[in-house]
């Protein structure tokens, strides 16, 4: 087995055992199960005539699923064993904001809990005074366990194991926090603020979600617009909605020799990165968006997976828990495999023409399209929604959000320099963003499927159709 085979299958092993671990099924039935895959592979090995030293390979890898599955009941125990905190009783905390505060009807605030106590907490405070990250601060609130089951895996992701609720609380002190990250967290701030200068406020708002994912001034009309056209995700800053922004932005840019698109466009994720303020999500969706360009740069199958499995495999090294309960991670990788995957075999079984068409509606069609496949069952699951019109809302939106952001960006340079001067390409910029919240809204009003629960079952058996069309397309292709 060759090199990048074997990288790939131990990384695969990995992930598997892991997302084993973090439902916390008995290490007993992992190994079992472990055990079980490496025997049948040896089976059919032994079945199947000729050489066939792949099978022992594999025999031996499935054992990785052990390990995988010991790392994450490590992880978790660690996690738990070093946070010290009381539930339940009136207590005097302090501690220091760790996150860029995430604003709206109510301040949420990450804090760090300093000795004698130790974890993180999330506060609910109100809107003013404003606290920012690095600030350090007292609190006195009752700590309690996140509720329900599922907000408490996804707040234990970020490992906050509890919730404060309207605690009294000062501020201590300033700049208590890394000064790199401070820096940024402000520079995405005076972004925004230039935003709502120069645009109306709705227009502002929207342009401040698609860019920095920032969705304090939403309105609850406009987030339930977005919940029922199925456009929810363009704000999200997963790497569901950056991976075909940044696709199509090197679409755009298909004029310019091969070398300078891929550097221009990574020159506009690295600034993505930064305006958006270097935070975990949004290095995450970076990263997709970069292995998402990267597939359509050298169009190997083999590196392409491997750059899509090793990115997992080392996202999870560094925290297990978001295999399991990060949504806009599950949505990153699920939206990525169908650029790289599911695409390709649809415009194969539907002869579809390799020219990208006027304003490269084709690609924006297959990709639009690959990836909202990809996604489904993870987006009903986590959400609860469906709109039969998302696929045409997105296709929609998608063909003008790249040209949107951009211009919203170069909007946002020109207003550190000048404000009148941003006024007038602000005109420009509010074209575009009254285009896409038009179709929004007008996609909204049709309304969507809500459903309860979905069943794990059917996720699995709607993917391995998935995997069955990508084979048979790829097969009928070849048999040509």
């Amino acid at each position: 087995m060759r090199i990048y085979d074997i990288a790939f299958y131990f990384a695969g092993f990995f992930l598997a055992g892991v997302l084993l671990g973090n439902f916390k099924l008995n290490l007993f039935i992992v190994i079992f199960a472990a055990a079980f895959l490496a025997v049948l592979f040896l089976l059919i090995k032994h079945l199947k005539s000729g050489p066939q030293n792949k099978l022992y390979w594999l025999a031996g890898l499935s054992l990785i699923i052990i390990l995988g599955a010991f790392y994450a009941g490590v992880y978790n125990i660690y996690q738990i064993k070093k946070t010290n905190i009381i539930f339940g009783k009136k207590i005097n905390f302090s501690g220091v904001v760790v996150e860029n505060p995430e604003r709206g009807e109510q301040q949420k605030l990450t804090v760090d809990l300093q000795s004698p106590y130790s974890g993180k907490v999330l506060l609910r405070v109100p809107q003013y005074p404003e606290f920012n990250y690095g600030n350090l601060v007292n609190f006195e609130g009752i700590a309690k366990n996140p509720e329900p089951v599922s907000y408490a895996k996804y707040l234990a992701k970020n490992n906050i194991f509890g919730v404060v609720a309207d605690p009294k609380i000062e501020l201590v002190s300033q700049n208590n926090g890394s000064a790199i990250k401070s820096s940024l967290f402000k520079f995405k701030a005076r972004i925004i603020s230039n935003f709502q200068k120069v645009l109306p406020a709705e227009n502002g708002a929207f342009l401040a979600g698609l860019t920095l994912g920032e969705r304090a001034e939403f309105s609850k009309e406009f987030k339930d617009a977005m919940s029922k056209s199925g456009t929810t995700h363009l704000v999200a800053l997963s790497g569901y909605n950056i991976s075909i922004i940044v696709l199509a932005i090197s679409y755009m840019l298909a004029f310019l020799p091969r070398r300078f698109n891929f550097i221009i466009t990574i020159a506009i994720i690295l600034l993505f990165v930064l305006m958006a303020g270097a935070e975990a999500s949004v290095v995450r969706a970076a990263t997709m968006g970069f292995i998402a360009l990267l597939a359509k740069q050298i169009g190997r199958l083999h590196s392409i997976r491997n750059a899509i499995v090793l990115a997992a495999f080392f996202m999870v090294v560094l925290n297990p828990m978001v295999l399991s309960f990060d949504v806009g991670f599950q949505l990153s990788f699920l939206a990525l495999l169908g650029l790289v995957y599911l695409s390709p075999a649809i415009g194969k079984f539907f002869k579809m023409k390799e020219e990208p068409g006027l304003f490269n509606w084709r690609e924006n069609l297959l990709m639009t399209t690959s990836a909202q496949l990809a996604v489904l069952p993870v987006l009903i699951i986590s959400f609860g929604n469906f709109s039969p019109l998302s696929l045409i809302s997105n296709i929609l939106i998608l063909s003008a959000v790249p040209l949107t952001m951009t211009l919203g960006f170069i909007m946002a340079g020109i207003g550190f320099a000048s404000y009148y001067l941003s006024l007038i390409f602000g005109w420009l910029v509010n074209l575009f963003l009254w285009y896409d919240i038009l179709i929004i809204k007008i996609f909204g009003g049709f309304g969507a499927f809500h459903f309860e629960s979905l069943s794990y079952f059917f996720a699995v058996i709607y993917y391995l159709f998935l995997i069955g069309f990508i084979f048979y397309a790829n097969a009928k292709k070849s048999a040509r």
